[in-house]
């Protein structure tokens, strides 16, 4: 073999050899960048979602759904609705409904509505509902004469499309209330955007259908009387704030306390028959009596 072949060969396996170890360092360098792109993308991914979990907003829930809807109310707000002085209620009396002709409450002859051997106030409405939205205050008021909400109610809006649009309200979605004279049970069936929220239960659904076909506001109390529509305008809590509303429940001569208030005693005396007139202190009051009068 030549000097001259014996180099060629030797240049072809250097250069081959060159050629081998570029090509390790390459995959070295590959491998390494799919680790730290591997990592990266992994950091990434738990970042965004510790950022989407800290600023969702309270939205729309379908049923089964443990997320709330609404705003929470400041304590104010809350001691306002719950607290409405017997005095003022009494001051009230039918307040501007009491002229009224046709209220939508019907006394009704079924099997009466019980649940943990307590009477039962049944409620299906829907939170974009206006009509909802003005019967709710007063169904607050009324019923916390009997027990008290433990878990704070939260403001919310009526649908801004519909009827009386943005009406103020509170919702009873994911409230607790706790009486010893009965039980209430909300089912707040439709969110502020028409998308389900509770399902009725089939005897629930059974009593709807029976006294109110799918529609809003349905008040079963104790299957003695149904409320089967609004018993005032929504339209008189227009541009009010919750904490407006919930102030002039206070105001007897205010246009708010005449029509909420007054739906309030028209309730009260409602559950006051179902509870056999207990507690006395507050069915045998002046408002609650002389509303018992017209059921």
């Amino acid at each position: 073999m030549s000097k001259a072949t014996r180099i060629r060969q030797q240049n072809a396996r250097e250069k081959i050899a060159a050629q081998r170890a570029a090509a390790r360092r390459a995959e070295v360098r590959n491998r390494t960048l799919i680790a730290v792109g591997s990592v990266v993308v992994v950091v990434a991914i738990v970042i965004g979602f510790i950022v989407w979990k800290t600023t969702e907003k309270p939205g729309n829930s379908s049923a089964g759904n443990s997320s709330v809807t609404g705003t929470a109310l400041p304590a104010s707000v809350i001691k306002n609705v719950t607290g409405v002085p017997a005095s003022t209620l009494d001051t009230v009396g039918a307040g501007s409904i009491g002229a009224a002709s046709g209220l939508p409450i019907s006394a009704i002859s079924d099997k009466a509505l019980t649940s943990n051997g307590k009477p039962e106030m049944l409620y299906i409405g829907a939170e974009f509902c206006p009509y909802c939205a003005a019967m709710r205050w007063s169904m607050a008021v009324a019923l916390s004469r009997f027990g008290s909400f433990t878990t704070h109610l939260r403001g919310i809006h009526s649908s801004s499309t519909d009827t009386d649009p943005n009406t103020p309200t509170l919702t009873f979605y994911q409230s607790s209330y706790s009486s010893k004279y009965l039980v209430f049970t909300p089912v707040e069936n439709e969110t502020v955007t028409k998308a389900l929220l509770q399902t009725p239960t089939a005897s629930q659904q059974a009593l709807w259908n029976k006294y109110n076909p799918n529609s809003y506001p349905f008040i079963d109390i104790g299957n003695k009387y149904v409320i089967k529509g609004p018993t005032y305008d929504p339209g008189i809590l227009a541009g009010m704030t919750w904490a407006q509303v919930a102030a002039a429940l206070h105001s007897p001569s205010s246009t708010v306390a005449q029509a909420a208030d007054g739906t309030a005693n028209l309730i009260t005396a409602a559950i006051c028959k179902m509870t056999n007139g207990q507690p006395g202190s507050v069915c045998s009051s002046t408002a609650v009596t002389k509303a018992s009068g017209s059921l």
